[in-house]
């Protein structure tokens, strides 16, 4: 039987070499005839007239070809490759002759990499989301069942069960709060703000809001403006809540009795950066800082009142304004936290 199309036909390769996604023709014998720029760039290591089973070694890949070859017909197989960072592929095997000799093989890829990566972030923040509600939810249950049971007629045991419980239920609070913030922020990713806000004024605002937290925990706040206004296109609430939670975790995990500097700073581009001198961050957790529930100490978090949600938040924040953040910290010497975003008039371009 005739192949379908002839591998060996220029047309055929400047087809393959002119499309989008990322294909591979291969002979009958397995060797790369042509393949597409996009498939160049996401496999490394193609070359036309090489095998592809001495690039890609997975046996469950060279066993589809191979079947695929021999057999004809078409299969779709999932392919994970871990090295060097770990992607997913789906791979259409299409035979370009019917059964009976070998035929040439077309591959066309598909990367899952984002969407398994979806899937599973959406797992896993469902699973943490349902673990921060669910521990103080089991404490207010138990303090009430004790309250309802055996301590029923102790004033002093109520007192103390329902300060703890009002506790934990602000904690659920908060996380609720934190989490429709977040949702709300993603829905509206796309979206650019283009409204002028000035981050001075914006420094102040949350300056005078945090005065008394500062206050109680003996950390003096310096704000470091420059002599001309700082503006940016913007959301105001959604900066605000930015620089609140930047100013509000320096504070908690600076050094008591220390300094928080947050400085605006104009030039090429605005920045706001908020200044600790407290235990600094190993670098190992700086890369993980803004992923959602991560904490570098779960105790000394959730006794702060911190959610885990903070520093993601500031994140999708800083995104939305087409800007980026910065952490740079050295252990015993604090961390400084750093958001990065284009002047108004760069922002409106």
């Amino acid at each position: 039987m005739h192949e379908l199309v002839d591998p060996r036909a220029p047309v055929t390769a400047a087809l393959i070499e002119a499309t989008g996604v990322a294909v591979i023709l291969l002979d009958a014998q397995g060797a790369i005839q042509a393949l597409s720029p996009a498939a160049r760039s996401l496999i490394a290591g193609l070359e036309k007239g090489k095998q592809l089973a001495l690039v890609m070694r997975d046996p469950d890949l060279i066993d589809a070809i191979d079947q695929v070859s021999r057999q004809g017909g078409r299969r779709a197989i999932e392919l994970i490759e871990r090295v060097p960072i770990e992607r997913t592929f789906r791979i259409h095997i299409v035979a370009l002759a019917g059964p009976g000799a070998r035929s040439a093989v077309l591959l066309t890829f598909e990367d899952l990499s984002e969407q398994r990566l979806t899937e599973r972030m959406r797992v896993d923040f469902v699973a943490n989301a349902s673990h921060e509600l669910r521990t103080p939810l089991a404490s207010v249950l138990g303090f009430i069942e004790t309250l309802q049971g055996p301590a029923r007629n102790d004033e002093a045991a109520r007192e103390r069960f329902l300060q703890i419980m009002r506790q934990q239920a602000l904690r659920m609070a908060r996380l609720v709060d934190d989490l429709l913030s977040l949702s709300r922020i993603e829905l509206k990713a796309h979206l650019a703000p283009q409204t002028p806000v000035d981050l001075g004024e914006i420094a102040r605002t949350i300056l005078d809001a945090l005065v008394l937290m500062a206050r109680e925990r003996d950390v003096s706040l310096r704000l470091d403006l420059p002599p001309r206004p700082v503006v940016v296109a913007g959301d105001r609430d959604e900066l605000l809540r930015l620089m609140e939670n930047l100013v509000e975790n320096a504070i908690k995990y600076g050094k008591p009795g220390g300094e928080v500097v947050i400085r605006i700073e104009g030039g090429a581009e605005a920045s706001f950066s908020v200044r600790d001198d407290g235990p600094g961050i190993a670098a190992e957790h700086l890369p993980r800082l803004t992923e959602r529930f991560y904490r570098v100490d779960n105790a000394a978090s959730r006794e702060a009142g911190g959610t885990g949600l903070g520093l993601a938040i500031v994140k999708h924040i800083v995104l939305r304004h087409r800007g980026r953040l910065t952490i740079e910290s050295v252990v015993g010497e604090g961390a400084t936290f750093k958001a990065i975003l284009p002047l108004l008039a760069e922002a409106g371009r």
